[in-house]
């Protein structure tokens, strides 16, 4: 795997390695990540307590998510890093109003802070990667050859280099 080339590529591939540990975590050890997002873990179940289910599923989906965040770390796909500035904003709108309607206990916030947070500084990544030079941070060296792509190639006017992945957006 390709280590991120672009200030907005490391914050992306920081939150997708997190995404991946902790939906590890939840997948391997369910008690331990409710007690890290300060959930109370009973003794025993009431029977129709899905806690167990939901727990699983949402590990499953953060664990998916982390290697989707790689992947777009992998392919400098730049149209997703903005995507999820928008939608991090959400998450952090909706975490928050959880704990401030008393649906989520207070230590819940935690996670709305990570997403705003973790929005703001791919906001900031990006903004800082155009200043440096255009949407794209430097060249991509060529895997077969290690020269470096053209710009057409980089910014996604060319298929050569970029990956199926900028291809989808387009």
């Amino acid at each position: 795997m390709r280590l991120p080339r672009s200030v907005a590529g490391w914050t992306i591939a920081v939150f997708g390695v997190l995404a991946l540990v902790m939906g590890a975590v939840g997948l391997l050890w369910p008690e331990a990540l409710l007690g890290m997002l300060g959930f109370e873990i009973p003794e025993t179940r009431a029977a129709g307590d899905y806690t167990g289910v939901f727990v699983t599923a949402s590990s499953m989906a953060s664990f998916n998510m982390g290697v989707y965040y790689l992947l777009a770390t992998a392919t400098e796909w730049r149209a997703f890093y903005r995507f999820t500035v928008v939608f991090r904003l959400v998450t952090f709108t909706v975490f928050t109003l959880a704990v401030l309607a008393d649906v989520a206990p207070g230590r819940f916030f935690g996670v709305a802070a990570w997403e705003g947070v973790g929005a703001l500084a791919t906001a900031a990544g990006l903004w800082w990667d155009a200043r440096r030079g255009g949407d794209a941070a430097a060249p991509a060296a060529d895997d077969a050859t290690g020269s470096a792509s053209s710009s057409a190639e980089h910014s996604g006017a060319g298929t050569s280099g970029v990956g199926p992945a900028a291809d989808a957006v387009r």
